[in-house]
């Protein structure tokens, strides 16, 4: 992200507008020092002891602590005014700053105004602009110094073209850019973490109070842009790849790892996270335990003890392909030479990567997908991945998609919901005949696309049933898709981690191992695990099939880092060899549980004319929540996401899932029915703010607009306009309601 585009939210977060800089008084060059900031490698933000001392933090940021303004501004004033938003002196400043000027010339005011008044005759905003800039020219000055250092010393000349991704590099400057905010804003003292302002919960009937809300909302945004780093500092401990590493960790996990923190519990903590974004199966815990307990479980040999084959043991390797030969209906058994086990399928597709791909190169994905695909691809083998957009828009006289949002002109049609008359939209394309609609023409465009902008695709990355949107592919468009990989040459990874999760018994599974003639056998690889279908991902198990040897070899050697526990492979093998209770006890005890859930909750989405995608497989429904957001950004969809959060409710949000269309969701419904009530009161009192938040934002941008109509004088109207504003928005806001 470009910080630079967050200055204006920084500036917000203080009460300052960004100013015009062809109106206001220009910069002066003597007031930033043309020396860049030397750090040492000892240096970090909590080692900066601000105390009460503005001065120090604008010396360390290259500022002159002489007056330079004609103002009269200077230091001591610059750092009496840092404790008007959260001093342990706010009196004594408030004195000190009224002693400078004729108490004659101040009309009677509230602290709040007396700052407010302070900063506009002082032009505040442009000193805090020049640090804020000077900040992150020092820091990122560093970052680039700190990035290329081991390319320089280690890199030969012909490898120093692939460059590091800057991203990484950008959350370190914005989380030490965070901490300066805090330093300034909240008097910090060295070694306190930064706690992110949250979106203000008691506002009701308060404008001051909502006008902070919005205010503590868009710093929100910018926080949860940034990686969480528990603690940032400028040294050379982690290497390029660990810095990139660890960035790329926290900002992938950080919602998961909070609840991981504070879980939900219905008897020892109501108050905590309630996880629906984490795609887990938690319906058949109890049919699990109670097989997983029986007494064939229990047995260890020495054998059990040891090392073993580092592509997984021969009869957990032998029983996956006898269980893949039945449940994917192989025209043919499947030999186990053709199977790699490994702790989770997001190992086998890091592995897969790894040894399809050479660092730079890529894979096609259709997106909306996977989110943490990104993840397991840059980790060890550095892969790319380009997108292959899918559009929600559908053809005329398909089935109704999306609710309207606001200000959006579109082709409208309903139906009927009891006595109620819901209305969707009709999105014309001629491309799609259902929502999502995977075409080759798709594929060759995005094939295209990245070919032009240089990059060397290797493959085509499938999941199916898909996830997030829960579509099951034809064999006929699947015999499609492999085609054309085969046409270009392209390796094929095909994830069925759901397709023993396929609750609707109208629909048709079809994997593609029971295809009797694949167009390029040796370049069709097939993943699949027990972590969705069996709800065990504590298990950690995951498997690869392929026909290809020389790819089942490479694929061992990740054995050696991650293989699975022989006392859990044996109970796999155990569990995988009971075609008796899978059949007839646990597949049909699931496929009910899921369906009443699903029920549950596509009846409370209906009842709340919430739009939502679902294909009768999978443990989620791909919801659209784009009426609540004003505008329909992803800047929007983030707020919107973290006003879950701070509901203590985790969803997954469209963009993790690399989707093109702001305000998608991903609601994980596999969970009991308690907690799902629990949850959707949640959902339903977000959803219900954000609609009340819209309405006083109207409200207070007509009131504005009338302001800024009446005559009044330039002495006068500031005032005016904050009473009017203030009285206007409360009695609208005490006649709603809110």
């Amino acid at each position: 992200m470009d910080l630079l585009c967050d200055l204006d939210e920084l500036l917000i977060f203080f009460g300052l507008q960004m100013p015009d800089l062809h109106n206001e008084a220009k910069i002066r060059d003597s007031t930033i020092l043309k020396i860049p900031l030397k750090f040492t490698e000892s240096v970090t933000l909590s080692s900066l002891e601000p105390c009460d001392s503005t001065c120090m933090i604008a010396q360390w940021l290259g500022l002159k602590a002489t007056p330079d303004y004609e103002s009269g501004l200077d230091i001591d004033l610059l750092e009496r005014l840092s404790f008007s938003a959260g001093s342990s002196q706010p009196d004594e400043a408030h004195m000190s700053i009224q002693s400078r000027s004729n108490p004659s010339d101040i009309p009677h005011m509230s602290d709040g105004q007396v700052w407010d008044q302070a900063f506009r005759n002082h032009s505040i905003h442009t000193c805090l602009m020049e640090m804020v800039l000077s900040l992150q020219q020092a820091v990122a000055d560093h970052i680039t110094q700190l990035a290329t250092r081991h390319q320089q010393q280690d890199l030969v000349p012909e490898e120093q073209g692939h460059n590091q991704p800057i991203w990484g590099q950008e959350a370190l400057l914005g989380r030490l850019m965070f901490q300066m905010v805090n330093h300034l804003q909240f008097g910090a003292t060295g070694g306190q973490k930064f706690q992110p302002p949250c979106p203000s919960e008691d506002s009701k009937g308060d404008v001051r109070s909502r006008e902070q809300a919005q205010v503590s909302k868009q710093i929100y945004k910018i926080f949860y842009q940034l990686t969480n780093f528990e603690d940032t500092s400028i040294n050379y401990v982690l290497s390029n790849r660990g810095v990139e590493t660890s960035a790329l960790y926290h900002g992938s996990f950080q919602d998961y790892n909070t609840y991981q923190g504070n879980k939900y519990h219905e008897d020892k903590n109501t108050s905590g996270f309630i996880n629906l974004g984490t795609s887990e199966n938690k319906l058949c815990t109890d049919l699990l335990t109670e097989r997983l307990s029986r007494s064939d479980m229990n047995y260890i040999d020495d054998d059990l003890l040891q090392y073993s084959d580092w592509r997984g043991q021969p009869f957990l390797r032998e029983e996956v392909a006898q269980f893949l030969t039945y449940y994917c209906k192989a025209p043919a058994p499947l030999d186990p030479e053709n199977v790699v086990v490994l702790n989770g399928c997001s190992s086998v597709f890091s592995a897969l990567a790894t040894v399809l791909c050479d660092p730079g190169e890529a894979f096609l994905v259709p997106t909306p997908t996977y989110s943490d695909f990104v993840f397991s691809a840059h980790l060890y083998a550095k892969v790319d991945l380009v997108p292959v957009d899918l559009e929600s828009q559908v053809s005329t006289g398909s089935l109704p998609l999306l609710s309207p949002s606001r200000n959006e002109e579109s082709r409208l049609g309903s139906f009927q919901v009891g006595n109620s008359q819901v209305v969707f939209i009709f999105q014309v394309s001629d491309a799609n005949t259902h929502p999502f609609q995977l075409t080759v023409d798709k594929l060759e465009q995005a094939l295209l696309n990245a070919k032009l902008e240089g990059k060397k695709v290797r493959g085509l990355v499938l999941i199916n049933p898909q996830n997030p949107l829960g579509h099951i592919y034809s064999q006929d468009s699947l015999m499609e898709y492999l085609e054309f990989a085969k046409k270009h040459s392209l390796h094929v990874i095909i994830d069925e981690i759901y397709m023993l999760s396929v609750f609707d018994e109208s629909i048709t599974f079809r994997s593609v191992l029971s295809m009797e003639s694949l167009p390029d056998p040796n370049k069709t690889h097939m993943i699949w695990g027990t972590s969705k279908d069996f709800g065990i991902s504590g298990f950690r198990f995951g498997t690869l099939y392929t026909h290809n040897k020389e790819v089942a070899l490479a694929m061992s050697s990740f054995g050696y880092l991650h293989g699975i526990s022989g006392i859990t492979q044996y109970k796999l093998h155990r569990l995988l060899q009971d075609r008796e209770w899978i059949d007839n006890v646990y597949l049909p005890t699931n496929h009910s549980r899921l369906q009443e859930a699903h029920r549950f909750i596509t009846n409370e989405l209906k009842s709340s004319k919430i739009p939502f995608l679902s294909h009768g497989s999978g443990l989620y429904v791909w919801i659209s929540l784009r009426k609540y957001l004003d505008p329909c950004t992803f800047e929007e969809e983030l707020l919107l996401h973290c006003r879950f959060l701070d509901k203590k409710l985790i969803l997954s949000c469209g963009k993790t899932f690399m989707c093109k269309e702001p305000g998608w969701f991903r609601l994980v419904f596999a969970a009991t029915p308690l907690l799902l009530k629990h949850a959707m009161q949640r959902f339903y009192t977000v959803l219900v703010e954000q609609e009340q938040d819209w309405v006083v934002k109207q409200l207070e941008d007509a009131i504005n607009q009338e302001v800024e109509d009446l005559p009044a004088s330039d002495a006068s109207q500031s005032y005016s306009r904050e009473v009017i504003l203030t009285s206007g928005l409360e009695g609208c806001c005490s006649d709603l309601g809110l």
